[in-house]
């Protein structure tokens, strides 16, 4: 027997139907992707039964072993919960799998759509505006915070939507980490998340021309760093990238050229319609345009600092 539709209001009232939203635990998830994937576990992990899909048979498996239920298709996925997160990589993808033939929105019990992805202001209005029709709600729902974010639940989550729906849905965002609601209009958490990924990429890039310079210099760069993170100098890529990636040269931290690349330009893109100048977002962009172009989008996005190595002629390693 199907459990009750916790957005449909039911015949006991009000009360009931706020305590059948906190109380469901039934969700769907499309995308199991290097954030999907452990975000389904934490999921697992706190009681939700979840049906996912994903186009990777691979993924599909793992999550099956893991105690997912497996959908044949996001409609299927859209079939089985009330609430669907989604977690993709592009915003074609998203609007294709959420308002497609065959996705989540063409689901018979779907009521709440939530966006994990970084998908920007303008595809999250434009598919909030598809769903509304059919009486269906979107939440916009970015994260920061990278694979051990996921894995660890102590995510930075972006949170824009209806606040009646975002407050239905709050105890199962915060399976991810820690919420920072920015209003009701779709995308706004779009325009907090392109912010913060614009930052970190400025970081990374600006810090390999230091980190660089210094080697090159003569400075072993492991005191140069520790100098630059006991100072004004520090930052996210000083704090943790290069310790963890950049100095062992495993160039391994876990989030791709192609992602920085593509979310970077959505920045600017989104930035300039709003008559918002990005110069040196601009330059910040085409560094990452030169390291995807060498050394590919599956690269890791520490690549940056390869690409000034090289042309700087040396090395920044422990």
């Amino acid at each position: 027997m199907r459990p009750p539709n916790p957005f449909r209001p039911n015949r006991r009232g009000s009360n009931d139907f706020r305590s059948l939203c906190m109380t469901s635990r039934e969700l769907g998830f499309v995308g199991l992707g290097r954030m999907g994937s452990p975000m389904v576990a934490r999921l697992l992990a706190a009681g939700y039964r979840v049906t996912v899909f994903d186009t990777d048979a691979g993924a599909r498996g793992r999550a099956e072993a893991a105690g997912a239920a497996i959908a044949g298709s996001p409609q299927e996925v859209g079939d089985s919960a009330d609430i669907v997160l989604v977690s993709l990589p592009t915003p074609d993808i998203v609007r294709t799998v959420v308002l497609g033939e065959g996705g989540v929105a063409q689901g018979g019990r779907v009521r709440t759509v939530i966006d994990l992805s970084t998908s920007g202001p303008t595809a999250a209005a434009r598919i909030s505006e598809g769903l509304a029709p059919g009486g269906r709600v979107w939440i916009d729902a970015p994260v920061s915070g990278g694979i051990a974010g996921a894995t660890n639940g102590t995510l930075a989550v972006m949170v824009s939507g209806p606040r009646t729906a975002f407050e239905e849905a709050e105890e199962v965002i915060a399976t991810f980490g820690r919420i920072f609601y920015v209003g009701e209009k779709a995308g706004l958490a779009q325009v907090a998340k392109l912010a913060n990924n614009l930052l970190a990429a400025a970081a990374m890039v600006v810090s390999s021309e230091a980190m660089v310079m210094g080697a090159k210099a003569g400075i072993d760069p492991k005191v140069l760093l520790d100098i630059i993170n006991a100072g004004s100098g520090r930052n996210s890529a000083t704090q943790d990238k290069f310790p963890k990636s950049v100095l062992p040269g495993t160039f391994d931290f876990g989030f791709a050229t192609g992602l920085s690349y593509k979310d970077v330009r959505m920045c600017i893109d989104e930035a300039e319609a709003m008559g918002v100048p990005m110069v040196a977002g601009a330059i910040i962009r085409q560094m990452l345009a030169v390291t995807n172009a060498k050394f590919g989008p599956g690269s890791d996005f520490t690549s940056i600092c390869r690409v000034v190595e090289e042309w700087g002629g040396a090395e920044v390693r422990a």
